[in-house]
């Protein structure tokens, strides 16, 4: 691969990019877990998400959030339990998508990570082989914001080292943090599950 001389650095979302989103088998466990009725995902999803972004903020503690998803404080055993479960759903990646990155990471393209996820998932993401291609790892619960805040984007920005925004490519799979990088004057790669773009927008843009 060859990076352009006018692309210095990426900035890549990790779920929906890296991470593969998770399968319905994932979506039943944590529901079984957390004994959820088994005839409503939809409705533990919907409580899933209605807190997730003050999660994924750092607004609440994992015990916090899982008494508002539960609607009741869960005890230690069952915390540990559901923090595995919801774990294991962000944790298979991609491997096409990381095939690129590595070729990527053999030239002096900088690549910072720059997710939206809460701390017990950020630090065991930052166990994991891929995460040793990022020059630098952002998220969201240590930022204390979430993606499409332009304060998360002027973040990553200073982590890449870039001062020209036009020389960034920012990749993710929502079409409104693309939209905001967008207006910052990012480059901007809407990823929708094609690693052949990924590489043709690294090894294209210019």
């Amino acid at each position: 691969m060859t990076r352009p001389t006018s692309l210095d650095a990426v900035i890549l979302d990790y779920n929906g990019v890296i991470g593969l989103q998770p399968t319905r088998a994932h979506w039943l466990r944590l529901a079984h877990t957390a004994s959820w009725p088994q005839d409503d995902l939809a409705g533990f999803q919907r409580a899933f998400w209605n807190a997730r972004d003050l999660y994924d903020a750092g607004q609440l503690s994992d015990l916090a959030y899982w008494a508002r998803v539960l609607g009741a404080h869960p005890g230690s055993r069952l915390l540990r339990e559901l923090l595995a479960a919801d774990t294991a759903m962000w944790t298979e990646t991609d491997e096409s998508v990381l095939a690129v990155l590595r070729r990527a990471h053999a030239t002096p393209l900088r690549m910072v990570l720059l997710s939206n996820a809460p701390a017990h998932l950020s630090t065991v993401l930052d166990t994991h082989e891929w995460r040793r291609l990022m020059t630098q790892a952002l998220y969201s619960a240590r930022l204390q914001v979430c993606k499409p805040d332009p304060a998360a984007y002027h973040h990553v920005l200073r982590a890449t080292g870039v001062r020209d925004p036009r020389r960034v490519l920012f990749v993710d799979d929502r079409a409104d943090n693309c939209q905001t990088a967008a207006r910052l004057g990012l480059r901007t790669l809407h990823y929708t599950g094609s690693s052949k773009a990924l590489q043709e927008a690294l090894a294209l843009a210019a």
